[in-house]
């Protein structure tokens, strides 16, 4: 430390600006060692490299004639910062604060200290200079950035027992109460609209603490999430949605308790639909039961499709059953109907397969129907497969049906020798036309085969117009060849 102390004092000695006639040289040379001692105390326990970039070696008289006395401590501050030396950056951002309480930038001084030991994991000594922070700089510009901090150290305390920790979590997850109404009458206010006190800055506190809570075990986390979730005012809503969704990612023996009872009984359909959505999380008898009841008993069509989706993700072969017979419901929404099919669809087991073949004969509306071919489709084998082709040639059916049927043979791989031989066997245009396309959807060389033939020697022009059209698009090199064929006979 001694050699670091000559090599500073030997710069600083450099750079001092050439002292006026006037002043003796007594007088320079006091001036010169007070600032200099002045800087090394500040820097103990940096290099002698990083003490001389806090001195400030890029101006002649730096030390005497900056307007901030607090530049040189705050850039040796970000430096150790910025190079991971927390402890370092702690202390000097310290020390600024110490020295210049008063400055304009002691207030952030605060926060970076705290930041520089929360990276180092001084948890208790960064709470309490963000405590700090509040109460002597509330005017810092790092002020809001300060209690977001605070939240995040307080969680990890509380994470690891601290018990100020869980009382701050607890009392800072609470959502804010609603205005009181006011003793004297005022102008109405339009229907619907709520007054809500204006406090962005302490939701950002509250919502930090709801994501703490992750943290933390579900014994500790739970009855904070229960009181957050037991307010029912407007105001809330946003934090018990975000309440509702940790709860689901907790195990505890409450979760399922909790998330029914918000399915059923939050004032709020969104709060209510997260309940139901996340209960596809939890999968035991009672939640199915309830997604049933909700299911069959909610007005809601948002509600009504996350109870759908959270049965058809929930492995349980009751789950599935309740899907069916709702998608078979006459009485039921044609969207949820619909949707219900989807996600039967998106299962693949053998049991949907065979239920949605056989409900398609029952079904009379065109959307449903288009639903179930749809779905089967996408589950794929030889049976849903060969159920396919049979509506797509079965002139009972409906074109539309036989069309879409069809499309969808051609997209999931269907027999290519079916295809190419059903061309001579259709009497509908329509179905041929689709068929065109379908051929053209496929890269085997035996589809282009068939457009080139339909090209080339069909009756009727406007097939002609459509194979040759989509010889247009092929890169093929026969399809240019047959385009100039057909241009230069």
């Amino acid at each position: 430390m001694q050699a670091m102390y000559l090599m500073v004092a030997a710069v600083v000695g450099m750079q001092q600006p050439i002292v006026p006639r006037s002043v003796g040289p007594a007088l320079a040379q006091a001036q010169d060692a007070f600032d200099a001692l002045d800087a090394l105390d500040a820097l103990d326990g940096l290099d002698a490299l990083d003490a001389l970039d806090a001195l400030g070696t890029r101006d002649v008289g730096a030390l005497q004639d900056e307007q901030d006395p607090t530049d040189s401590l705050w850039r040796a501050a970000r430096r150790a910062f910025n190079r991971g030396d927390y402890a370092s950056a702690a202390k000097l951002y310290g020390e600024l604060t110490r020295r210049y309480p008063d400055a304009t930038r002691a207030g952030d001084a605060v926060y970076w200290a705290a930041f520089a030991l929360y990276k180092n994991d001084d948890l208790d000594r960064a709470r309490g200079l963000l405590v700090t922070q509040q109460e002597r700089y509330p005017k810092a510009a790092t002020l809001r950035d300060g209690d977001a901090l605070l939240a995040r150290i307080q969680s990890a305390l509380a994470k690891q027992g601290d018990e100020d920790a869980g009382r701050w979590i607890s009392e800072h997850a609470q959502p804010p109460q609603p205005p009181q109404p006011p003793q004297t009458p005022r102008t109405p206010r339009p229907a619907g609209a709520h007054s809500c006190p204006d406090e962005d800055d302490e939701d950002d506190v509250r919502v930090a603490a709801l994501n703490g809570l992750l943290q933390m075990d579900a014994t500790n986390a739970l009855p904070i999430l229960k009181k957050v979730i037991a307010k029912r005012d407007a105001c809330s809503a946003g934090l018990r949605r975000k309440a509702v969704f940790i709860v689901s990612q907790k195990h505890g023996g409450e979760t399922e308790d909790i998330l029914l009872d918000v399915a059923r009984h939050d004032p709020d359909s969104e709060v209510r639909q997260q309940a139901v959505f996340w209960l596809s999380q939890v999968g035991s008898d009672r939640a199915v039961t309830a997604l049933d009841s909700i299911l069959r008993s909610a007005t809601d069509p948002e509600l009504q499709d996350k109870a759908i989706f959270s049965l058809s993700q929930i492995n349980n072969g009751r789950a599935a059953q309740i899907l069916r017979d709702y998608a078979a419901n006459e009485r039921a929404p044609g969207e949820a109907r619909e949707k219900a099919i989807f996600w039967l669809g998106q299962q693949g087991s053998p049991e949907n397969a065979a239920f949605l073949r056989s409900l398609y004969a029952k079904l009379t509306e065109e959307d449903l129907k288009e639903k179930v071919i749809f779905s089967l489709s996408q589950m794929g084998g030889a049976d849903n497969g060969r159920w396919l082709m049979n509506i797509a040639l079965n002139e009972r059916e409906p074109v539309e049906m036989r069309k879409k049927a069809l499309f969808w043979v051609g997209q999931t791989g269907g027999s290519l020798d079916q295809l190419t031989g059903l061309y001579d066997r259709m009497q509908n245009q329509e179905m041929k036309e689709q068929l065109i396309f379908v051929y053209s959807q496929r890269h085997e060389a035996a589809a282009l085969d068939q457009l080139i033939r339909i090209a080339k020697t069909e009756q009727n022009k406007e097939l002609r117009k459509k194979a040759i059209f989509w010889l247009g698009q092929s890169d093929d090199p026969r399809a240019a060849q047959v385009l100039l064929e057909i241009i230069n006979p």
